[in-house]
């Protein structure tokens, strides 16, 4: 395991593949909770890819506030690091990775990232698990209590004033839901096709348990439907986060997913 920074205030772990390998995971973790995934970010690295667990902005050992800024953005520095070469904090060994591809797994508080980072054109495909759709949605940790709990519960590990929780609350940011209210502002790329479509369902594999009762599984369906996701249906498991994908079953429409463009 290694540890490397990136835009000088995101922490971020990483394992490199045993083999020379252009693929690359970023994890997208879920909140609150300790960012750990030791034995997934092992699994994903003996089958070849590059995987990199960052810590958001304003939590954990980051620099920075939490929601200042939408946390996708942080998902996305991390790529632009990536791309730019990066090195080992406790050894100084530079790393780089040329024609990198991308692939970002969210779960969770994490899932808003992976939906919404698979618009970013360096983004090859992007999986979801038992992701938040709406922040107003009926929840068994309703938002102004978890707000309330998290300077309780976790003390400094996430520095965030009240005000972005409250704008987090009401969908003004970090929201997929939010996106498709309103229609896309469409404009020419540079090779003449249209760029700023709201989502690519192609891109999108999401995942999720029919009895979470966390993050309700009806916004999820809809939300699918809606931008033409794959969506994988789980009858039970409850909420869980993208430490799922090791799991056989999981990891084979994974697999298959990321093999097919």
């Amino acid at each position: 395991m290694f540890r490397t920074r990136f835009k000088k205030e995101i922490v971020c772990e990483f394992i490199p593949p045993q083999k020379s390998s252009r693929r690359v995971i970023v994890l997208a973790h879920g909140m609150p909770g300790v960012p750990k995934a030791k034995e997934t970010m092992e699994f994903w690295s003996k089958k070849g890819f590059w995987v990199f667990l960052p810590r958001y902005r304003g939590t954990w050992e980051s620099s920075g506030e939490f929601l200042k800024h939408s946390p996708e953005k942080d998902i996305l520095d991390v790529i632009d690091g990536i791309v730019r070469g990066f090195s080992d904090l406790w050894s100084g060994a530079v790393f780089h990775i040329p024609n990198s591809i991308f692939y970002i797994f969210g779960g969770s508080f994490g899932g808003p990232a992976a939906i919404l980072c698979s618009r970013d054109p360096r983004v090859t495909k992007a999986v979801a698990f038992a992701p938040v759709i709406d922040w107003e949605a009926p929840s068994d940790e309703p938002m102004d209590q978890l707000g309330a709990f998290l300077p309780k519960g976790f003390g400094n590990c996430y520095r965030f004033s009240k005000k972005n929780w409250n704008r987090l609350s009401r969908n003004e940011f970090y929201s997929p839901i939010s996106l498709l209210s309103s229609p896309p502002r469409l404009r020419r790329g540079a090779g003449g096709g249209v760029v700023g479509q709201v989502f690519d369902g192609k891109k999108l594999l999401i995942f999720h348990a029919k009895d979470d009762t966390c993050v309700p599984y009806s916004y999820t369906k809809k939300f699918a439907e809606k931008v033409g996701a794959k969506l994988v249906t789980l009858r039970s498991g409850g909420h869980f986060g993208f430490n799922k994908s090791i799991e056989p079953k999981i990891y084979n429409e994974i697999r298959k997913f990321i093999a097919h463009n």
